[in-house]
């Protein structure tokens, strides 16, 4: 260190890896303090009003220092040197925390050093690694009345364990149970009620409308096992997003709007990864504009987001191996890499990544439906969008750019002027013109308050704008076929919701669209949904 560096350290005074010290006394706390934290430098023979006062026996200090670190538990390295008659003592962030003095263990808070208490020194175990949420004992688990046979077979199966081994030998192997009874680990994927010892373990999947929170499509949480969870929310995943059909000549092949390999990695990664002590869920999140995965717990002691797809550092590392045993997982922190290259291939943009000491969460932008849909019809001609099909005839009377306006808030209503601007990526002041020529022309209203309303088309429109839908079908089942083919994979009670039209009505309608081969109901009664053929 030069003497700019000692002045400028001064100027910006005492903090959090910044400490001042006339002399040498109790610095036995100030060194495991900041060992324990980010590490940083005490400057001895400066005061607590930033002034320079100096040190008369440096050599002899200096020798004090070095004893006390020498006497800490575990010892700690310092490097000490003199500048400009002050000694600057520079301490590492400690690679074996954590670290006592005379037995007392002190962490820095802001620019004090604090003694730490017994559930502060447990949290700083939890955080830095030593002490692991998975491997401890699950106290409340009984193996007769709450091991599930079954989900254990079905690990066997998945991770090729040979069968006519015994259970407990097996369970003793895989280090899920030991002599103080099942772990949480093996209670997360074994037991027979996971909610009975961990609620938070659950996975709350929610579709909104339109590109915020405001109103709720439809939710579901997910309380089984890992295995269970995974599949549970992957399935609700793949039902709420858009799937296109290109036909090549055979079989019509299904592409999901997102890679279903990005999806897969991130929700196992938030599966794997979470804080489990935390009271929290896992958060799946599926917007008009983007679907966001949220995690409790934030990135593992020591690992930076510039780490990401290059190392490897479980938080919870024995249910990881369990994972890795069933090939959910892999062992090579190669999972954020593998969710941008499929990202990279889709030709869409890389994932947005964002954490703190709390939370983790990924985000993955999905285009509009349009813009997909053109893009897979320009790789195929023999594709044909369903928006082709649906809208044919709409009146010759309005120019291309209000009908596809008016066509757009028909088919998603409720949506206000920003969100239609970035679902149609129309600049705001040009779709400002557009909605005022369209409310001008009675086509169009505004319903509900200016921070929670939306457009809606005015009810009669439609006759002149769909004219071209197939004549079997009247204004009440255009309406729904639309909103199914914009908004596929909701159920009848989530469609009655968000069009305003009552159940049995809707029941009604939706007969006459599968009579009629127009919409098919996919995957199971719980987590499925209506889709446009």
């Amino acid at each position: 260190m030069n003497t700019e560096e000692l002045n400028r350290i001064i100027q910006i005074g005492e903090g959090f890896t910044s400490e001042f010290k006339k002399s040498p006394s109790h610095i036995g706390r100030e060194l495991c303090a900041l060992a324990n934290a980010s590490g940083g430098h005490i400057l001895i023979g400066v005061d607590d009003n930033g002034r320079k006062v100096g040190v008369t026996s440096p050599n002899r200090t200096k020798s004090r220092i070095q004893n006390i670190a020498r006497d800490m538990d575990p010892p700690l390295a310092l490097d000490i040197e003199m500048v400009d008659e002050i000694l600057v003592v520079t301490v590492p962030s400690g690679p074996n925390k954590p670290y006592s003095a005379n037995g007392i263990f002190y962490i820095r808070e802001a620019a004090n050093c604090e003694q730490m208490k017994r559930d502060e020194i447990r949290e700083f175990f939890f955080r830095e690694g030593l002490i692991r949420f998975d491997a401890q004992p699950c106290t409340k688990f009984d193996m007769r009345r709450d091991f599930d046979g079954r989900k254990f077979l079905a690990f066997k199966r998945a991770a090729g364990i040979p069968q006519g081994l015994k259970e407990r030998d097996v369970l003793s192997n895989l280090q899920v149970l030991t002599e103080s009874g099942m772990t949480n680990a093996g209670a997360l994927l074994f037991s027979k009620a996971v909610p009975k010892f961990f609620l938070q373990a659950s996975v709350t999947c929610a579709l909104f409308q339109g590109t915020s929170k405001t109103k709720i499509l439809d939710q579901a949480t997910f309380q089984g096992n890992i295995a269970e969870n995974y599949q549970d929310a992957i399935s609700y995943l793949f039902s709420h997003l858009n799937t296109e059909y290109v036909i090549k000549g055979g079989p019509r092949e299904e592409i999901l709007e997102l890679p279903d390999e990005a999806l897969r990695e991130a929700l196992l990664n938030a599966i794997g990864h979470r804080d489990y002590r935390s009271t929290s869920y896992i958060q799946v999140h599926i917007f008009q504009d983007r679907v966001t995965i949220v995690s409790p717990g934030g990135l593992v002691s020591g690992l930076k987001l510039k780490d990401l797809g290059r190392v490897s550092r479980p938080r919870n590392l024995l249910l990881f191996s369990l994972m890795a045993r069933m090939n959910l997982v892999e062992h090579i922190g190669s999972g954020i890499k593998r969710i941008r290259e499929a990202l990279h291939a889709y030709d869409l943009e890389p994932p947005l990544i964002e954490a703190d000491e709390t939370w983790f969460s990924i985000t993955f932008r999905r285009k509009p439906l349009h813009a997909a849909i053109a893009k897979q019809h320009s790789k195929n001609a023999a594709h044909t969008p369903p928006s082709e099909k649906h809208h044919e005839g709409i009146s010759e009377g309005l120019n291309e750019g209000l009908k596809t306006v008016l066509d757009f808030i028909g088919r998603t209503p409720g949506l206000r002027a920003p969100q239609i601007s970035r679902a149609l990526d129309i600049p705001a002041k040009t779709l400002e013109r557009r909605l005022s020529s369209l409310k001008a022309g009675n086509a169009i209203e505004f319903r509900g308050s200016r921070r929670t309303g939306g457009y809606w088309v005015k009810t009669g429109v439609g006759e002149g704008v769909n004219e071209g839908i197939s004549e079997g079908v009247n204004e009440g089942i255009k309406t729904l076929l639309d909103f199914i083919g914009e908004t596929p994979g909701l159920r009848a009670p989530q469609i009655s919701k968000a069009l305003d039209i009552p159940e049995k009505t809707l029941e009604r309608q939706i007969r006459k669209l599968r009579e009629k081969g127009k919409i098919e109901f996919r995957g199971s009664p719980r987590t499925g949904g209506y889709w446009a053929l």
